[in-house]
């Protein structure tokens, strides 16, 4: 592969007018993260049920909730590895198909240890797609469209939570297979498989990184054609090139540790951990803890319900943000205001302001899961990008595999007010860390957004970083 042709191919797609291939492409990817997060978010609302049906303990549910996030992280590593070697479109396919076939298990289970065996399975399906949704969308989305479209397919994606929610609401408290109702929604999941094979071709910038120009120039050539852009006359050189390009060596867990791309990988992986972390523990814990506290499970329930209605809403406030602001310090500032609502919410009792921080909670998270999904798929290169951000993604997954465990002791030892201190400070760590050390990616072609050892030429037609920004 010759880098500049890879970059001239970047740059046709970066000027390409949004149309109905990139509506159709957000609609498609979006269905990956909706049933990621309707997987890991149900769980928060069946896990009352099963303490009383089952008898589970605190620890018990901290044992199937950290099982899960091991399967994340499988699921994560892996699907990076695969995508950079056998490419996006079959990996999203492969790890759709299990993700369905999982959540009949999860449906069907008659135990705890069933069920530990197929949530497993289940988020390692969902990890594994919604991985590769992100770094999909970024690299076919025009870079001064980036973060908004990535932001739409969050706001879609998002909707897993209330419908989650509404249904443990709706179906937990009034019958006993109400939980396995709840898990059976994971079964539309296949309707987006679907999708993917109509409406997403293979990632042209994938192609090309791997030598494959000539198909790559035919799905551009698609692409520009849906687009209603003409495309540039053929010429013969990015055949010829393709013939003799050597095959690149396959991507590699150490290429992520070694001294080109080290710091953005720890950069990366450090906002993963401690924005998943404080996000995914106040979605989990906080109906139980609620319950805890002396709620009625069915107003729990509702309370929760109405909790997750307001993710989608601040996930949508961020659309017009996200390529205006600067992406560190996006994630900074929702940081710096999720860590004060979470220490607001760590004092009330009251259900009236429950609700209303727990909202204010919510959007602010929201708010801020695009910019970090978005950022960090931009600042590996195209070789390793897959790799890097779902690893870094996966990661996150290992540390709350004991965060379950984490909030449950810190829970029985210092109470309640406690938990939400300690997600307070993990939700401005994450951008705190950004706005130190990370470089800068609004607006920059994904060709310029890498490492010097790994960048092509700079190409002129896409806007360049401001004087003094570090790249990774």
């Amino acid at each position: 592969m010759r880098p500049a042709e890879a970059a001239a191919l970047g740059a046709r797609l970066d000027r390409l007018p949004l149309g109905t291939f990139h509506r159709r492409l957000v609609l498609a990817l979006a269905g990956m993260i909706l049933f990621e997060w309707v997987e890991t978010y149900s769980f928060a609302f069946v896990a009352p049920a099963l303490r009383a049906q089952w008898g589970l303990s605190l620890g018990n549910i901290a044992a199937i909730a950290g099982v899960a996030s091991l399967g994340a992280f499988s699921g994560g590593i892996l699907a990076g590895r695969l995508a950079d070697r056998a490419g996006r479109r079959r990996t999203m396919l492969v790890f759709v198909t299990v993700y369905c076939a999982a959540t009949l298990l999860c449906v069907l289970a008659q135990n705890p240890w069933q069920l530990v065996a197929a949530r497993f399975a289940a988020h390692f399906g969902t990890q594994g797609m919604s991985v590769v949704a992100i770094v999909v969308l970024t690299e076919f989305v025009p870079a001064a469209h980036r973060g908004r479209l990535q932001t739409y397919k969050v706001v879609i994606g998002s909707l897993g939570i209330p419908v989650a929610g509404w249904a443990g609401y709706l179906l937990v408290p009034h019958a006993d297979w109400g939980w396995r109702a709840v898990f059976a929604l994971g079964l539309f999941g296949g309707v987006f498989a679907w999708l993917i094979r109509r409406w997403v071709p293979e990632s042209p910038r994938w192609l090309a990184a791997g030598g494959d120009l000539a198909r790559a120039e035919a799905i551009v050539r698609q692409v520009e054609r849906q687009c209603g852009v003409a495309a540039p006359e053929p010429g013969p050189e990015p055949a010829a090139a393709a013939a003799v390009t050597p095959p690149p060596a396959p991507p590699r867990l150490r290429d992520l540790l070694d001294g080109a791309h080290r710091r953005t990988f720890l950069i990366v992986a450090a906002m993963w951990t401690s924005g998943l972390l404080a996000y995914s523990a106040f979605q989990t814990w906080t109906p139980t803890l609620l319950s805890e506290n002396g709620l009625e499970l069915d107003d729990t329930l509702l309370m929760s319900a109405v909790l997750a209605t307001a993710a989608p809403l601040g996930a949508l406030l961020s659309a017009p943000l996200i390529d205006r602001w600067d992406r560190r310090a996006g994630q900074f500032g929702l940081g710096l205001l999720t860590a004060l609502a979470l220490l607001c919410f760590a004092f009330v009792r009251e259900p009236a302001a429950v609700l209303v921080l727990g909202c204010t909670v919510n959007l602010l998270f929201q708010m801020a899961v695009p910019f970090l999904q978005v950022y960090s798929a931009e600042v590996f290169p195209t070789r390793i990008r897959a790799l890097g951000s779902g690893t870094a993604n996966a990661l996150s997954r290992v540390v709350n595999l004991g965060a379950p465990a984490l909030i449950a002791a810190l829970y029985s030892g210092i109470g309640y007010t406690a938990v939400f201190v300690l997600l307070a400070g993990l939700a401005v760590a994450g951008g705190a860390i950004a706005v130190t050390l990370g470089p800068r990616t609004t607006g920059i072609s994904l060709e310029a957004a890498v490492t010097p050892h790994d960048s092509p030429a700079p190409n002129p037609a896409t806007p360049h970083p401001r004087p003094g920004a570090h790249h990774p």
